[in-house]
């Protein structure tokens, strides 16, 4: 039992279609995504929350939330956030009306009952392909597997070489490229007009990718999920 990971937080909120209370426990290293589709982690079916709304990951020893390019934006203690934002225990985040609570105290009932219900996140499975989930642009919603360890990305035209296109007219051809290096993943910028962000923060140089990480080139977000879909 000593070797299991050991829930360090805990996010909860209510269902606003059955009203029941739900809850989450969080490990080191691992991700949810919270949104309106069914394939996030937190699914909130509320007509003020999109698609792909926000992403919780595990960053530099803590935390991080980062909006995914949301219509109505992320707030934490009421202020909208537009970079990821370190997390502590009590914040409040709210998806413009849908509120969740994170906590940095976990009991061992919590774990416990995380464990049976099947919400209990343990870090991803690294030997399983990553892929790029679309969170706004063009193709919001599409997800993209990487097929091979090096993936450049690019504008989508009929005489495109690189392995994924994006159809948006402020991607470069190409624009960047994703690859994998003694069993990590790295992204690069290939020199394009409108540079790659790193959560938010300009590719100046290669730089490793981690589960949770957000890119953005051009007006396309991109997040990098690790582990099975």
């Amino acid at each position: 039992m000593s070797d299991e990971p050991r829930g360090l937080a805990k996010v909860s909120w209510t269902d606003p279609e059955t009203g029941v209370r739900k809850h989450f426990v969080l490990t080191e290293g691992s991700t949810i995504t919270i949104g309106r589709s069914q394939n996030n982690e937190i699914c909130i079916r509320e007509q003020h929350v999109s698609r792909q709304h926000s992403v919780i990951s595990y960053q530099y020893g803590v935390f991080m939330i980062s909006d995914l390019g949301s219509a109505n934006g992320t707030f934490v203690n009421d202020q909208r956030i537009t970079e990821p934002f370190p997390l502590a225990d009590g914040d409040v985040i709210r998806l413009y009306v849908p509120v969740i609570n994170f906590s940095a105290v976990v009991t061992e009932e919590d774990e416990a009952t995380a464990r049976a219900t099947g919400t209990f996140i343990m870090p991803p499975d690294q030997s399983q392909r990553p892929r790029l989930i679309i969170t706004t642009g063009p193709q919001e919603g599409y997800e993209i597997p990487l097929p091979q360890d090096v993936v450049r990305i690019g504008r989508a035209t009929a005489t495109a070489t690189w392995e994924i296109g994006l159809q948006d007219p402020s991607v470069s051809r190409p624009h960047a490229k994703i690859e994998k290096l003694d069993g990590l993943w790295y992204v690069t910028d290939l020199g394009s007009s409108n540079g790659t962000l790193l959560n938010e923060t300009p590719l100046t140089t290669t730089q490793q990718l981690v589960d949770g990480h957000v890119l953005t080139m051009g007006q396309t977000k991109l997040l990098f999920r690790m582990g099975k879909a």
